[in-house]
């Protein structure tokens, strides 16, 4: 959903050990310390780089993951780039080796996709907006109030009428969804200066809330009565800290990990949509492996499918944790407060009629994917 790339970089002594041990022992045992906290240590960087070399010379195929965020983002944005790796390595009894490629090395956003769907690069994390100028159904997910929640995102990504309507077009254009995973909704945060908590949409009249390129989010914040203002993500902060924007969307996680801490002075947890997020696979190469392999990598999906569920609290937690040491609060709207902003931003009202048909195909397809997010999965994950 977000139009976000990763740009927080790493402590001034992390990078030097960093580039030092990329120097002598390669990128990727200085992403797998990095990622173990181990950089410091001469003997744990020995042991990773030789653990390293021999998987990749006992494996029968390579494969490039590349994302757009640094090793080390888990902690208050659960990407869980090195479970991905740990777990295919694994569940495949080491015949695939996985070479990581963060931090946005191999592109971001529809570039990276671009990338994945003409196999130069195996697979890739996509966020759900980025993905959908090659699978508009995805988009579906940015209207607001019918798929906010977690539990109803995980809900509807897991069930057959999405594997339907949805990963089919998808596999059309050349991807394979390896999995869906959490992140967090979106919330309404202020700028320091403004009057806060945002309890209801009138609480938004006439405020200036960035919004990315999205013409949904556009609307959806119309309908709100503010005036969405679309500012390009890398140039967001300064917009906030100048006042040419009152306030901002992203998950709680995304708030903390983009450096907003010190600006911001109340973040409201509405959930409106999804922060959500899909690793997605070359389809060709993936059919040109055998059937173990594939199943292999399947298996190891799931398994970091779970552990993103379960991460999504801790990372969540460690987030707002540092962002109240500076200062910022938070506010968990009422049930009634959330009915009010269903009532006037809400997927039933006919202003989103058009985008249903559009995005989904027909009324009729939507409304099999909305009674899909309002049924119970075998799976939990946990809602603010």
């Amino acid at each position: 959903m977000n139009d976000k790339t990763e740009t927080k970089t790493v402590s001034q002594p992390e990078r030097r050990e960093f580039f030092r041990a990329a120097k002598r022992y390669g990128a990727t045992t200085a992403l797998v310390a990095l990622g173990a906290n181990s950089l410091m240590s001469d003997a744990a960087l020995a042991q990773t780089a030789e653990e390293e070399k021999e998987r990749q010379a006992a494996a029968k195929e390579t494969m490039t993951i590349a994302t757009e965020y640094r090793i080390g983002t888990t902690r208050s944005y659960p990407v869980m780039q090195l479970n991905v790796k740990e777990n295919i390595q694994n569940v495949s009894n080491g015949q695939i080796y996985v070479k990581l490629s963060p931090g946005g090395q191999l592109g971001v956003g529809t570039k990276l996709a671009e990338k994945v769907q003409a196999g130069t690069v195996q697979a890739g994390q996509f966020s759900l907006s980025n993905f959908s100028p090659f699978a508009p159904a995805v988009d579906l997910i940015n209207i607001p109030y019918w798929v906010g929640p977690n539990q109803k995102f995980v809900n509807l990504v897991t069930s057959e009428a999405w594997k339907t309507e949805v990963n089919s077009r998808v596999e059309a254009k050349g991807f394979t969804p390896l999995f869906y995973f959490c992140i967090d909704p979106r919330t309404m945060a202020i700028r320091q200066g403004v009057n806060g908590p945002i309890k209801t949409p009138g609480d938004l009249a006439g405020m200036k809330v960035r919004v990315p390129g999205s013409k949904i989010l556009q609307q959806f914040y119309q309908l709100a009565g503010a005036n969405p203002t679309p500012v390009a993500w890398g140039e967001t902060p300064a917009a906030i800290k100048q006042g040419v924007a009152d306030a901002l969307d992203p998950s709680i996680g995304a708030l903390y990990a983009f450096g907003f801490k010190d600006i911001l002075s109340w973040v409201t947890f509405n959930a409106p949509v999804p922060d959500s997020q899909v690793y997605a696979a070359n389809t060709q190469w993936l059919q040109g492996l055998s059937g173990e392999l594939r199943e292999a990598i399947a298996h190891a999906s799931h398994i970091t499918f779970l552990q993103n569920l379960s991460q999504v609290p801790a990372s969540r937690a460690y987030a707002m944790a540092e962002m109240a040491k500076a200062g910022v609060q938070f506010y968990v709207p009422t049930a009634d407060e959330i009915a009010a902003w269903g009532e006037a931003c809400g997927h039933q009202r006919p202003e989103w009629d058009s985008w249903k048909k559009d995005l989904a195909g027909s009324m009729e397809t939507f409304d099999k994917l909305l009674e899909a997010a309002n049924t119970a999965s075998p799976y939990f994950v946990h809602d603010v």
